[in-house]
This record gives structure tokens, sequence and C-alpha cells, in this order.
């Protein structure tokens, strides 16, 4: 909505972001009308108060509110996404699903106990729709996880952002339903509702915002009770191409040959959240062909692409990775791809398959692309197997990207740069904060990337049993750029900042990656 827009309607518009709202206003008025109504009190004009509507053509809305508080009011168009915000920023998220009336005891709200009838509380009208509110909300701040935790006297709601925790205004009044908040998504995600002295694990899947969403729960008890983390997979995303991952040109033109090659193992690396599922999709869209056969076992199944056979990990039945890999390796593969080697049993079986003429694609938790060679070593797998199938590693990170609305150039010399910063007397950019970046100054995210072009030399080394340090400095005077080079390469180009590089890198005294 804006200003043309209302005046189409004859109505006066008004911008939420800008304008000061007067805060006494919302005493008026109750909670659950503003918010079912959406509508944001924020000024009075003599004996009437301006309300902003998003929704014109509701024409009760103003004599219901009339009717409700005994004043005049005054209906101004204002956007749905601003009221949106008021509203959450007021009251908090979930706060139209808190009937005043039932809230007091009508719907039998207890806190949680030992003799609480879980089933049917966890099933109530008021707790369904707040942890769906609670979702939605999460999905449009681009939230990848949901923190739910108890802490002692308060419940705290926490978003996972482009890498980073923000906290949630949830309304102090709903920590009453924390329990059964907890009782419900475990309800969702067919867990023991009765069990709070062991961790759980469970999924489920749901349509919000028109948008299939699975949901990985993770429960835990802690000291002052259960603690709730949620990862929302958006299965609806598209799967993007190598293009999109904005690979320096040299490292994509090495990648792209890497997984052209009909054998041997790749591996992409990085800490958990850091895109290399992303990265793996994109690899298996660049190669897919009909004259190739592509097989993959994950956990989850993230993305659905078509032309490629997809198994999804059931532990409870036996279906594990390395399981499932020995499976694949008889049904005729010609690439396959593993969601993440996590044990001895899974590492031998992916270096076994990629020596009986297989392409083998998989994921590994290590700092740095030279670590997965000592990584998969410590698993077990025999220094000169490694040698002979590890063809490249990929590592990566996610850093968050300048908001394009308010980024500003500044000169370099005007701050203190590390002594590794390869062009101190240019210039960079800096965040400063927009309506459009929620004032962060970022939006989004874009990868940095390092990767190790397992050579001759390098399998050499590898087979002596050389540590990652000794690799590093053998790749590095080869021209292997590291995860640092990368950021810089992306500060000078305007994606993101120094202290974004310095978060995901650290740095050492003498100014190197840490």
């Amino acid at each position: 909505m804006n200003q043309d827009q209302a005046s189409n309607f004859g109505m006066p518009f008004v911008d939420l972001h800008e304008a000061k709202i007067d805060e006494s206003l919302f005493g008026i008025f109750s909670a659950q009308d503003l918010s079912e109504r959406g509508a944001v009190p924020y000024a009075t004009s003599g004996n009437s108060i301006l309300v902003a509507v998003g929704d014109p053509l509701d024409l009760d809305l103003a004599a219901e509110l009339s009717l409700a508080t005994g004043r005049h009011i005054r209906p101004v168009l204002a956007d749905p996404q601003e009221i949106s915000k008021a509203l959450k920023h007021r009251f908090g998220v979930g706060s139209s699903a808190l009937d005043d009336e039932d809230s007091d005891g009508a719907m039998g709200f207890e806190e949680y106990g030992e003799s609480s009838d879980i089933d049917d509380l966890g099933e109530q009208r008021t707790v369904s729709k707040l942890v769906s509110e609670l979702l939605e909300d999460a999905l449009q701040q681009g939230a990848s996880d949901v923190h739910l935790e108890n802490e002692e006297g308060h419940f705290q709601v926490r978003y996972r952002v482009d890498g980073l925790l923000r906290s949630v205004h949830f309304p102090p009044k709903m920590s009453q339903f924390r329990s059964a908040i907890i009782s419900r998504i475990k309800i969702l995600a067919k867990l023991n509702i009765a069990e709070r002295r062991l961790p759980q694990d469970g999924r489920f899947k749901t349509n919000l915002l028109n948008r299939e969403t699975d949901i990985r729960v993770s429960v835990i008890p802690m000291l002052h009770g259960e603690n709730i983390v949620l990862r929302l997979l958006d299965r609806g995303r598209e799967v993007l191409s190598i293009g999109d991952l904005e690979i320096p040109q040299q490292q994509e033109q090495h990648f792209l040959e890497m997984i052209k090659r009909p054998n041997g193992m790749i591996l992409i690396t990085g800490p958990t959240g850091s895109g290399k599922t992303t990265t793996l999709y994109s690899a298996l869209n660049a190669i897919r062909d009909q004259t190739i056969k592509i097989v993959t076992i994950e956990d989850p199944v993230e993305y659905s692409l078509p032309g490629i056979h997809q198994i999804q990990v059931h532990e409870k039945i036996g279906r594990t990775f390395s399981t499932g890999l020995r499976s694949i390796l008889r049904h005729d593969p010609d690439v396959v791809l593993v969601g993440e080697i996590r044990d001895r049993e899974t590492a031998q079986s992916a270096v076994q398959a990629s020596l009986t003429g297989h392409l083998v694609l998989s994921t590994l938790h290590t700092n740095d692309a030279c670590g997965a060679v000592s990584r998969l070593v410590d698993m077990g797998v025999e220094p000169f197997l490694v040698a002979s199938t590890l063809r490249g590693v990929m590592a990566q990170r996610l850093v968050r990207r300048l908001c394009d609305g308010c980024k500003q150039e500044v000169d370099a010399k005007s701050l203190v740069l590390p002594t590794d910063y390869p062009d101190p007397n240019g210039t960079v950019w800096i965040a400063t904060g927009c309506r459009q970046c929620h004032q962060l100054g970022y939006r989004g995210r874009l990868p940095i990337f390092e990767l190790l072009n397992c050579d001759e030399s390098i399998r050499q080394m590898a087979a002596r049993g050389a540590d990652s340090s000794s690799l590093r400095q053998r790749a590095t005077s080869q021209g292997m750029k590291s995860l640092r080079d990368c950021g810089w390469q992306a500060v000078m180009q305007g994606k993101t900042t120094v202290d974004e590089i310095l978060r995901l890198t650290g740095v050492t005294s003498d100014g190197s990656e840490g």
C-alpha cells in the first residue's frame, strides 16, 4: 500500500515506519481486536483517534472499534507489513492468539505439571494458533531456526536470521503456556509428550504462507525445563545453479572440472548451516543428465530434483547412511550423493564406492578444506586410500550480504584494517541500516569458498600422512585461495564488510586466518 493507492480509495495515507506512534493509545483498545483486524492507533486528531488499517474495504472496522472504545475512530491507510511490525513490536509474536476472556481460565489452561492432562493441553485452540503464528512469523523473517528457551522465571524465543540469533518479543502473558507450546510441538513431531528427562528428535511437515515447509525438531531437557530448536526447511526453494553460488571464476572452473570426473570423492566441508547442502545440489544440478544415474541418501531430503533418485535416512528401521550406501551401490549408479559422512563405516563405504568407479559427493564437518584429509584418517580410513580417492575439497562459510539500499562507501584508510587486507588504500563498504533490512545493514547471505584441488603432489603428501598444516602450505604455494582471501574479494566488490569476514574467519596477532 502506498500514497497513490490510498488516494484511489479517497483515504489519507500514513507511513508507520516514519510516524511517531503514541503508545498510550494502545491501552484504549483490546489487543485481540487490533491484531485480528490489523489496525494500529497511532495519533489523535481533535476528538478522534487515527487508526492505521491495511484493508480499505473493511468498512465495519471503524464502527466496531468505536463501539468497543466509545471513541470516534478515523481510519487511515498504511502498509499492511508496517502494521504487522508495529503490532508485533507492541504486543509480541502470537498476540492475536490470546483471548483475554479465555486466558483467565475459561479454556482450562494451566501450568504443565505431573498431573496435567497433556493430550488435551497440547490440542487447545489457543496454543495451536500460537504455534502457527510463531512459525509463520519466523518464515516471514527469513529465519532458519527457531529457539524456544526456558529460562528461570521466563520463556524466551529467538530466531536465527542470516546466521545470527535475534530475540523475539513474546507476550509475557504467553509464558503461562510454555509447557503447552512444547507439548503441542511434540505432538506434531510424534514425540513422547510424557518424556521430559531425555533428549528427543523428530520432524513434521506443514504448509505455512502457501509454502511447504519441513520442520526438524530437537528437544533437550535443560535446568529450567525443556528447550526446543526448530530447523525450518523450505521445500519450495528452487535449486541454485553453480553460477548462482557466486563462486570466484577460477574456483568455479576448477570445481566444475572436479564434479565432471567419472570417479573419485569430492567433499564439501564447513560447520552446520554453512550452505553445504545447497552447494551439493547445485553440483548435481550441473551434472545431471539422461545418460547417467544419480542416487542420493540424505537426512533429510531438502530438495526434490527431477531425474535424481533420492533416499531418506530412517535410523529407527536401520536405514542409515552406511547401510543405504551399500544398497545404492547394487543399484547401478554413476553418481552417489551421501548427505553427510558421520562415522567410520560411512567413510569407508564412501571410499570403497569411489574406488569402484563411482563419483561420490558428500559433506564433512571440518574447519577448512585441508582438514578433510586428517578427518578421514581419524575416522579410520587409511591414508593411502584417502590419497587414491579424494579429488577435491570445497570448504565454505556464509557471510551476511550488505543491504544494497543503505550500504555506504568509505575510504579504507579511515578504518582499522587487518594487516592481510589486500587493498588498504582503496574503498570499502560499511553497513548502516534502513527499513528494508530492519535497520541491520544486511539482507541475506553469500558464500565464501576455499577449494583444495588434490593434484599429484597433494596426494603424495596425503599418502605419507601429512598433517593439514603441511597440506595447506603446499596448496597455498600452488595458488589455493583461502576462505579469507575469498572474503576479502567479496569486501572489495562491495558485497559484505570487513567485520563479517573477521567474524567468520577469525583473526590472529599477525592478521592471518584464525
